[in-house]
């Protein structure tokens, strides 16, 4: 861990310039708002409530996750770190790193899942747990022909999780946050982008009703994975926690066309 730590504290590193630390993962919020909006245009939703629907989200950010992964590296590059590093990547660690995913994934699941319920309890009162197929339900889907749903599905399953994980952990924690410890309080390096990642996931909501309870619930996940990562200072364990819960959100999009076309 310390050796990662200084390896990330090299003189070349002023070479970035100090904005980078917070612009980045604001850049990829502008990003990812701009991708939301295309793809809600270019599906026919402008009848449907915005945000768009979480399969068409999944899709527009393969664009974003290529340009944020790209901007990653070259920035830490730069910086005379290494990517590799940051992510703390050894083949020989792979079983453990997932181990580790696994258990981090659980010790996040209760905390985002109360954030959850005391937000909704707060908007709903007594009605919190009927609410629930309200805000989280999914909408009408716009009308696409199956074969567009299939392709769709196949595109976000194959890359929203290999992509997403990594980029999102390699921006917010890897580069803003292990940037920001360099010159800001610890409490500071893991909240600000803890408080960016928890906006980012505004333009995830299925519902509007929806949006505030994920930036509420991705803050705190946000809050976690920020101080494991402060503790392991290495990303490979989160990201394997990441891209297990992007499986999950994008692996049941391959059933779609089958149940359109039933």
């Amino acid at each position: 861990m310390s050796g990662t730590l200084t390896s990330h504290r090299a003189p070349s590193a002023i070479s970035v310039p100090a904005m980078w630390d917070w612009g980045l993962p604001a850049l990829r919020i502008v990003l990812v708002a701009l991708a939301s909006t295309l793809v809600w245009l270019l599906a026919g939703a402008q009848g449907e409530a915005f945000p768009p629907s979480p399969l068409l989200s999944s899709v527009a950010m393969l664009p974003v996750n290529v340009v944020c992964l790209l901007l990653v590296l070259r920035l830490v590059r730069r910086s005379g770190g290494s990517v590799r590093a940051m992510l703390g990547w050894r083949r020989e660690r792979v079983g453990r790193d997932l181990a580790w995913g696994v258990l981090w994934l659980m010790v996040m699941y209760l905390p985002f899942v109360g954030v959850m319920i005391a937000v909704m309890a707060l908007r709903f009162g007594p009605e919190v747990f009927e609410s629930f197929e309200l805000v989280f339900a999914p909408r009408t889907l716009p009308e696409l022909p199956t074969a567009v749903w299939g392709v769709l599905g196949v595109v976000s399953a194959l890359t929203f999780a290999p992509l997403n994980a990594p980029a999102e952990e390699l921006v917010y924690r890897g580069f803003s946050q292990g940037r920001l410890a360099r010159r800001m309080p610890a409490a500071v390096a893991v909240a600000l982008p803890a408080v960016l990642f928890g906006l980012q996931h505004a333009w995830y909501a299925p519902t509007p009703d929806a949006v505030l309870v994920f930036v509420c619930c991705f803050t705190v996940w946000g809050l976690i994975s920020g101080l494991i990562y402060r503790w392991q200072g290495r990303l490979m364990p989160l990201v394997f926690a990441h891209a297990l819960v992007n499986l999950a959100f994008t692996v049941p999009a391959l059933l779609l066309p089958f149940l359109i076309g039933a």
